[in-house]
């Protein structure tokens, strides 16, 4: 896991003592669905057959539409996490990336392991001469695709935690 030893505040709901909105911790979860969605393919096209990851992604959005509890997206997303176990290079981060989007809905910071995830799976997607770029494509992606709502703390997020994020948020 890339979570911190001492827990952001800002990613804790407000319910439980933090200063998390709902309709944050909301966008949260459909940010990380999409930058896992972004890069599920790379899991699709070495597991056709596996739907984990795609349906870990369906249970994030799913959850923030009140469709599914949050167990449910949350074992959605460790499910996902078990299609990596076997696999190497990009289709493993891909996976690892949809698990973590649908974990989003038990801990909102597991927003940056989707997006951080997502990163290595396009990298390792590439020739190694070409992963840097794809790498720092990926993250100007994930950027253009956040909400204003919560662009400060995701960049932020990501400056605070880069350095147990492989530090894939260099871009």
């Amino acid at each position: 896991m890339i979570l911190p030893e001492v827990r952001d505040p800002r990613f804790i709901t407000i319910r439980r003592g933090g200063t998390l909105t709902d309709a944050d911790h909301q966008l949260l979860a459909l940010w990380a669905a999409s930058c896992a969605e972004h890069v599920v393919h790379l899991f699709e096209t070495a597991q056709p057959r596996d739907p984990r990851p795609r349906e870990a992604i369906e249970q994030a959005r799913a959850w923030v539409r009140g469709e599914v509890k949050m167990m449910q997206a949350r074992a959605a997303g460790g499910h996902a996490m078990g299609a990596a176990r076997d696999l190497r290079g990009a289709a493993r981060f891909a996976a690892y990336a949809a698990g973590q989007a649908a974990c989003v809905a038990h801990v909102a910071a597991h927003e940056l392991g989707a997006a951080a995830y997502a990163i290595k799976a396009a990298r390792a997607a590439v020739p190694n001469g070409e992963s840097e770029a794809a790498g720092r494509r990926e993250c100007q992606w994930q950027r253009d695709q956040l909400p204003e709502a919560i662009r400060d703390l995701v960049l932020d997020d990501q400056r605070l935690r880069n350095d147990i994020c492989w530090s894939v948020f260099d871009s």
